[in-house]
Order: C-alpha cells, then sequence, then structure tokens
C-alpha cells in the first residue's frame, strides 16, 4: 500500500478561547487533489499553518511524506501558495522567481530557464525585467502561483489560489494544477467556492467551526449525502405559478433557485413525475427537467447549515 504524503491526526488550535480546530484528522493520498473546504472562519488556513509548522497545534501531530520531520525539512518538496498574497514588490519579476526558487535548492541558471518558461506560459514574458511593484493584482497573483510550482515540489498547498482572478486566468490555473495530479504530485487545495472544487477535486474535507462535517472521495459524498435532485430549466419568462408548486413540502424538501434555473431537492417520498405534472399544469414553461445528482455547492449548503451541522 502507497503511504500517505500528509496525515492530519486529531490536531487541536486555540487562541485566547477560540478553537479553530478541533481535533481534525485527515488523510491525503498521493497523486490526488484533496480539496480541504468550508466556509470562512472555518479553520482552513489554521490548519494549513499546522501542515507548514508555521503554527504549531495545541493537540495532535502532523506527518508530511511518512516522517514526523519540521516541514522545515521537507521544504524542497512542498509548494505553497498563501491566502495573503506576499512578494518583494520592488525586485524584478523573474529575479524574484530566481531567488525564492534558489531558497528552495534550485540552481540559479534553471531556475532562470523555468521561470522563462512559466512566465511564457502565463503571458508574463514581456513583464520579466519589470518590478513586481508594476503588475496588476491578478499579474502578481500568477507570479507568486510561478513561485509556489517553480521548484517542482512532490506536495502543492494551495489555500484560495483563484481568489481576484478573471476568469480566463482562472481556467489557465486550473488546467496546471489538473496537470500537476496527471504528473503525480499531489495538491491540497483549500476554497470556500465550491464550484471550483467540484471540477477539481478527487476528494474533500468539509469542515466548519473547526470541526470536520464529511470526508471521502467525491463520488462517494454525493452518493450518500445527497439525497433526489432534479434540475429544472424554466422556458424565458413563462414560469407560470413555479413558485406555489415549488413551496409545497410533499414534493420538495430544498431549493436553490437562479431565476431561470432551479436545483430540487425531492421529499422523501415525493414522485418526481408529479412534480412535472405540478408545474406544467400550473402553466410553467420548461427547457430542462432531469433528475441529477447534487451539486457540492447543494451539500456544502446542507451540511455547514444548523440543521446540517447537527446532523453531522
Amino acid at each position: 500500500m502507497t503511504s500517505p504524503v500528509l496525515v492530519v491526526d486529531r490536531v487541536s488550535k486555540r487562541f485566547a478561547g477560540h478553537t479553530a480546530v478541533d481535533d481534525l484528522s485527515l488523510v491525503v493520498a498521493p497523486g490526488v487533489i484533496q480539496g480541504l473546504l468550508g466556509p470562512n472562519g472555518a479553520g482552513k488556513t489554521t490548519t494549513i499553518r499546522m501542515i507548514l509548522d508555521i503554527l504549531l497545534p495545541d493537540a495532535g501531530r502532523v506527518e508530511r511524506f511518512g516522517s514526523r520531520a519540521s516541514a522545515r525539512h521537507w521544504a524542497g518538496r512542498i509548494g505553497y501558495l498563501p491566502e495573503e498574497r506576499g512578494l518583494y514588490r520592488r525586485m524584478r519579476v523573474l529575479d524574484v522567481l530566481v531567488f525564492l526558487a534558489e531558497m528552495k535548492g534550485v540552481d540559479r541558471r534553471a531556475a532562470r530557464e523555468r521561470g522563462r518558461r512559466w512566465l511564457e506560459r502565463l503571458g508574463l514574458a514581456a513583464w520579466e525585467r519589470r518590478s513586481v511593484d508594476d503588475l496588476s493584482k491578478g499579474m502578481q497573483q500568477k507570479v507568486q502561483f510561478i513561485s509556489t510550482v517553480l521548484h517542482e515540489p512532490t506536495l502543492v498547498i494551495l489555500d484560495e489560489p483563484f481568489a481576484g482572478l478573471d476568469p480566463v486566468n482562472a481556467q489557465a490555473l486550473k488546467d496546471i494544477v489538473l496537470e500537476l495530479r496527471s504528473a503525480g504530485t499531489t495538491v491540497l487545495l483549500s476554497t470556500h467556492v465550491m464550484e471550483q472544487a467540484e471540477k477539481l477535486c478527487d476528494q474533500v474535507c468539509i469542515i466548519a467551526h473547526g470541526k470536520k462535517l464529511v470526508d471521502g472521495s467525491l463520488a462517494e459524498i454525493k452518493r450518500t449525502r445527497g439525497g433526489r435532485h432534479v434540475t429544472l430549466g424554466f422556458d424565458g419568462r413563462a414560469a407560470g405559478d413555479a413558485p406555489a408548486v415549488l413551496a409545497d413540502r410533499r414534493l420538495v424538501r430544498g431549493l436553490d433557485d437562479y431565476g431561470q434555473y432551479a436545483e430540487v431537492e425531492l421529499a422523501p417520498d415525493a414522485d418526481p413525475q408529479e412534480l412535472l405534472r405540478g408545474l406544467v399544469e400550473a402553466g410553467v414553461r420548461l427547457s430542462r427537467f432531469e433528475l441529477t445528482e447534487p451539486s457540492l455547492h447543494r451539500i456544502f449548503m446542507d451540511l455547514v447549515s444548523d440543521g446540517g451541522t447537527r446532523h453531522a
């Protein structure tokens, strides 16, 4: 059996009477994208800081690559993109990349060659001799992402990597994360944006108030936690009396309504054909009526709500 890349074993952290992380355990297998998901303030960043020895846990232990050695010992094998971005703003773009790579043990010439390739790929080649301060925030974020992967780590930890990026650049980074996984790199992705996590993650761990609510493969979580769902698409503005039908608790247990689109969780004993019949009889024009698995967003909302937390 392949040893895990990362083991977080019953870790807790408190600050002035506030428990930020509460008896959290997590095992990350090699070569997967592991999502660490939760709302703001859930304890995701605190957990990452304990993994990296930036903070020491009050209880529990962390193992990296099957060893209790400190994160500093493994610095050359770990890449970290923090939520709080930080670069040497007066340095030239390529120079700061080379400097940070050298700190991780990369030869200067190799670091310069790799840096130029990455800058070219992410559309920043023309900026390599400009100071970091001349770049937009989105461009700086791409530079910091490059610094995270330039030394070719085997474990990459990304804390809200897509925050502030436009859709084109966010897609470029998503493609790179998937390439890293295909090459055997293990990725720990921390985010509160479920749409991104659903597209990228093999395994997910959802936490709230420092406690783990669910942990496992995305497919297994959807199968065991999802309930029964119907996706509705409304044809233009001819929605008729849809709100009244969707308010019927004999048919509908939960609803995410986006106007021209809705995700419905059926009541436990409801027949989806009855829901369809009710909508048609109410004059609702539908462009889509489909039995679907629930989105990760829906599962997340159910879990982190008061009811979901009590259930978990």
